[in-house]
């Protein structure tokens, strides 16, 4: 994406003030962190953390050009090292959203779907069980925990602990188990969003103001929850550029995923915003699958509903995306290249930047 400069647009509008980039990882390595940083480091943009963008939505700061959030989301135990250290290095403010769970257990309830399919003791998918409702969902995952034993993959409560010290890390909730809020009944997604901040908070001994959706999912219940246990913002997976308009919304923000494991070519397409929203508009050329409705609540729908205790008719966002013809075709092209092929052309891309 550029070879046909798209790039070097996307950098341009960024810089120039048009909207601030929203970028989140899981677990990269450190080296791919620490590219991503120098990359836009080497690009001249400036480096928000989730307190100065809740300033920033509240006008209380202006709003920057070239600027760029960064999070990260579980809290795997190589965070410490890969993210932690490297953010201290470069002084770099990071977020890391932390399942309280996982931290006190372990492991990540998908991990023991994965093993227990390598096994050959079940067959069941992560993808569809994210579809079910989540009693069924944990009575599966219980059956395959008496069975499976894994290493470690979250941070312990003393990695938490010791990160939280650092001036560059604000340590945000991300619910107790990992569950797809959408499928749990309403005591159990108040308990998540309560515990979790409730629980982090007595790790860590700070305020936990700041949230992010497990899987992205969720629903006005979720945001009239977050809301009422005094969280400031939450984010989504939504691939959009974080534009003043967008700050209205503060319990639905936006972000742009980078993937571990992907050339760096992709990565750079992924941080500027044009990867994921081209790749969604080829994807829905190619399937009839749709979004969810997000609820797009601003601070005083919230409060009424809130003060109503109701729901009601939520109109869902019409945004449509870029709808180029001509590169919808290349990417649709694209989209069905091997990956060696695809790697090449992400190359190509960026080549000019």
């Amino acid at each position: 994406m550029i070879g046909i400069g798209l790039v070097r647009r996307a950098k341009r509008k960024a810089l120039s003030g048009e909207h601030i980039l929203s970028i989140y990882f899981h677990k990269p390595t450190a080296r791919e962190f620490e590219d991503c940083l120098l990359w836009l480091k080497g690009n001249g943009f400036v480096f928000l953390s989730t307190a100065n963008i809740y300033g920033i939505a509240k006008q209380e700061e202006p709003f920057p050009k070239g600027g760029v959030v960064l999070t990260v989301d579980d809290g795997w135990i190589s965070n410490e090292t890969c993210i932690a250290d490297i953010a201290d290095k470069y002084g770099v403010p990071v977020t890391i959203f932390v399942s309280t769970g996982p931290v006190e257990q372990g492991n990540y309830w998908w991990s023991y779907i994965e093993e227990g399919n390598k096994r050959r003791i079940s067959k069941l998918s992560i993808d569809d069980l994210k579809h079910v409702a989540n009693s069924d969902r944990l009575a599966m995952v219980e059956r395959l925990k008496r069975r499976i034993s894994l290493p470690r993959e979250a941070m312990t409560k003393e990695q938490v602990q010791k990160i939280s010290t650092s001036p560059y890390i604000t340590i945000g909730a991300h619910t107790v188990t990992h569950p797809i809020l959408n499928n749990c009944p309403d005591k159990q997604v108040f308990e998540e969003l309560s515990q979790s901040k409730r629980k982090l908070e007595q790790w860590i001994g700070k305020d936990v103001e700041f949230f992010a959706y497990p899987n992205g999912d969720y629903t006005a219940r979720e945001i009239l929850i977050l809301y009422q246990q005094s969280y400031k913002l939450a984010f989504t997976v939504h691939p959009e550029f974080l534009k003043p308009e967008k700050l209205k919304y503060t319990y639905e923000l936006p972000r742009f995923e980078v993937i571990e494991g992907a050339p760096f070519a992709e990565a750079i397409c992924r941080m500027v915003g044009i990867w994921e929203p081209f790749m969604n508009n080829v994807r829905r050329l190619m399937t009839s699958d749709r979004a969810n409705p997000r609820p797009n609540l601003q601070e005083q729908d919230i409060r009424k509903l809130y003060g109503k205790s109701k729901l009601g008719y939520l109109k869902p966002s019409t945004k449509s995306g870029i709808s180029d013809a001509l590169f919808l075709t290349i990417m649709y092209i694209f989209y069905k290249l091997p990956d060696t092929c695809r790697n090449l052309y992400a190359i190509l891309l960026v080549e000019e930047n």
